[in-house]
């Protein structure tokens, strides 16, 4: 039989969770990149079992997050990639809100947290999904297996061109005005 549990964070506990991510990111200041990706893997890795479906569910966008440092044909760079370096600071503290180690509670500060990231690079993390379903369906039409930021923004760049183009096209049919702009 399952339980089902509702909650609802209010500002006050949310800035609790802000605050908990700024200490997170001060004290993982002295770690590697490496180290991050490294801790937020094994968090991803040691979840897998027993936990509830809802943490496994927030553990494929820490998944993502991963993903889009890792990806080199994404190149994620700058701000961009701080912050998201960021987000996954939280997940070196072993010693996190909620111990890992109670049953079905350990990682629902984890859980929160993921989500809470998870919604604040929502944008980036839709453009990383854009882009690989992209080089997917590429992969599969050219059979080419490196496909590029460079291509993607490239091929971006014509469909919105051709959309615009039909846009203009659709709008100046219903009418007999023609603008020489």
């Amino acid at each position: 039989m399952a339980f089902e549990v509702t909650f609802e964070l209010q500002d006050a506990d949310l800035e609790h969770f802000r605050e908990v991510m700024r200490k997170a990111i001060d004290s993982a200041s002295n770690l590697s990149e490496e180290d991050i990706l490294e801790h937020a893997k094994d968090l991803s890795i040691s979840v897998k079992d027993n936990v509830p479906q809802f943490v496994v569910e927030r553990i494929r966008k820490l998944e993502v997050l991963v993903s889009m440092i890792e990806d080199s044909e994404w190149k994620l760079e700058g701000e961009e990639r701080t912050n998201v370096l960021s987000a996954l600071a939280y997940f070196s503290d072993p010693e996190d809100l909620v111990p890992d180690h109670i049953p079905a509670l350990g990682y629902l500060d984890d859980a929160i947290m993921i989500e809470l990231v998870a919604e604040d690079l929502q944008d980036d993390i839709e453009a990383f999904e854009e882009f690989c379903a992209y080089r997917e369906r590429e992969q599969e039409r050219t059979g080419e297996t490196n496909i590029t930021t460079e291509d993607w923004l490239d091929a971006k760049r014509r469909e919105l061109h051709s959309r615009m183009r039909n846009r203009r096209s659709k709008r100046r049919s219903g009418s007999s005005f023609r603008s020489i702009f």
